[in-house]
């Protein structure tokens, strides 16, 4: 069967697309190298029980008859009733940056008097950015869009503790980049966070992917999973369709992409890679497209939940140091900095059976890969204990937790780059974007990460986008 686009990848980006596509009438298969669809956000069984892989939090929350959010938009676009949803919002989460304390939930207002509270002396320079900050109906890829973040917010707030704890956050939840996240980004991030705020499906990630899949389905698409693609073939600079692993060719018009830039462009013949693009020289690779920043994280599963002990947030962000560092670490882990979360402390009708509780650090790809194999699992039990340690300082009634842990399942960068496919394990891709989704290559587009929008409803949205500018260009030919 000829297919007028293949998708490189199930992940959320990959199925907005094929759903958006596919409602246009567009003959659409998307190929999964793994056998569960989802990609960064999946989900996974061990021992009996079902495990979010990815979800912390779905942000940018919105209500029901909220128009022009992105997550009304979202549903809007692929013809999803909200109520299918059911999501649960956030009981309230904190941030913590060298003893710093400021709370949140999906009023913002608490955010704005809590850092008023905090930074007296900044709360006018915070009410100045959020009024400059543009719309989301501004076009993407603006001039500014690869600026500093952490140079624009000097421009406002003068306070080094006030931009850390404003940085904190927004990098943890998005930023592929060290020290600092793109402004545009910023501006996503922010707005996602304080502005709008957290929610969980009721039945956590699998639900959510159960409905795009569905959709997916009644709309004609298609998915085959246990499929990777080896190749992307192409014929005088544009392409003509993909090999897959099994040898087997599938002719198409389009290929979109959401297994991140570099990974994409190693799927084609070097003769076909753009001169400047990572991948067709590694020695001279565009080192800012090169994928860094990775996350280690364990899942702790007690028979409480977390409340019982003490720990009531839905989300904590904390920093230990008195600036924060957001870079690849020296060591296995960095554990001054992460986010703890509880998936207890949504709104549920129907609370969990058992306790919950996720900590993330960032972690050093490099170290990870060369551990023996012997000396992988006792690693990860000593980075785990190391890590909970740390984010006990920042929230002490987690020391209770210890004796309370029925299991422990922990992930590394190994772990993220084996089941995701990017390189480094690179959560949030590539420092440097393509907010168009053009890769040099003709009729092959990048969606998701390194097309720049970022997290779940980020990446429904980087599909959905790229879907419809295929299909507007198309009309207009």
């Amino acid at each position: 069967m000829a297919y007028d686009t293949l998708i490189i990848g199930a992940g959320m980006s990959g199925l907005a697309a094929g759903i958006r596509l596919a409602q246009f009438d567009r003959r659409v298969l998307i190929l999964e190298r793994h056998s569960l669809w989802g990609g960064l956000n999946s989900f996974y069984k061990l021992k009996g029980r079902m495990f979010d892989s990815g979800l912390h939090a779905l942000t940018n929350f919105a209500p029901r008859h909220a128009a022009g959010l992105p997550l009304t938009r979202i549903l809007r676009q692929l013809r999803i009733p909200y109520e299918a949803l059911k999501l649960g919002e956030q009981a309230g989460s904190r941030l913590i940056h060298a003893g710093r304390e400021l709370r949140f939930h999906n009023d913002p207002r608490l955010f704005f008097e809590e850092f008023a509270r905090v930074f007296p002396g900044e709360i006018d320079g915070l009410r100045r950015l959020v009024a400059d900050f543009p719309g989301y109906d501004a076009p993407p890829g603006g001039a500014d869009c690869d600026d500093s973040a952490r140079a624009r917010l000097s421009q406002y707030i003068r306070d080094p503790a006030a931009v850390d704890c404003l940085m904190l956050p927004t990098c943890i939840y998005g930023s592929a980049r060290e020290d600092d996240v793109d402004w545009d980004q910023f501006t996503f991030l922010f707005r996602a966070i304080f502005l709008e705020g957290f929610s969980r499906p009721e039945g956590g990630i699998k639900s959510l992917l159960d409905l795009l899949l569905a959709r997916l389905k009644a709309v004609g698409g298609e998915l085959r999973t246990n499929c990777g693609v080896r190749r992307i073939l192409t014929r005088a600079g544009s392409v003509t369709g993909v090999e897959l692993d099994s040898g087997e060719e599938i002719p198409c018009e389009r290929v979109f992409s959401s297994a991140g830039h570099t990974e994409t462009l190693r799927l084609l013949d070097p003769r076909d890679v753009p001169s400047a693009a990572p991948g067709r020289d590694p020695a001279h690779a565009d080192q800012s497209r090169a994928p860094r920043l990775s996350y280690f994280e364990s899942i702790s599963v007690t028979a409480e939940a977390p409340a019982a002990y003490g720990y009531g947030d839905t989300v904590t962000f904390f920093n230990l140091g008195e600036r924060f560092r957001y870079r690849v670490p020296t060591q296995d882990i960095d554990s001054e900095s992460g986010v703890i979360c509880s998936p207890n402390n949504f709104a549920r009708t129907t609370p969990l059976a058992e306790g919950m509780l996720r900590l993330t650090v960032l972690a050093n790809h490099a170290h990870w890969t060369r551990l023996a194999p012997d000396e992988y699992a006792a690693a990860k039990q000593d980075a785990a204990d190391r890590m909970l340690a740390a984010a006990t300082r920042a929230v002490p009634a987690l020391s209770a937790l210890p004796p309370r842990v029925l299991m422990r399942d922990t992930f590394t960068p190994r772990t993220l780059e084996h089941y995701t496919g990017h390189l480094g394990g690179a959560v949030y891709g590539a420092p440097r974007k393509s907010r168009d989704g053009t890769s040099g290559v003709g009729r092959l587009s990048l969606i998701g990460t390194d097309q720049g929008m970022l997290g779940i409803i980020g990446a429904l949205l980087s599909g959905i986008t790229i879907a419809n500018h295929h299909v507007l260009a198309e009309s207009l030919r």
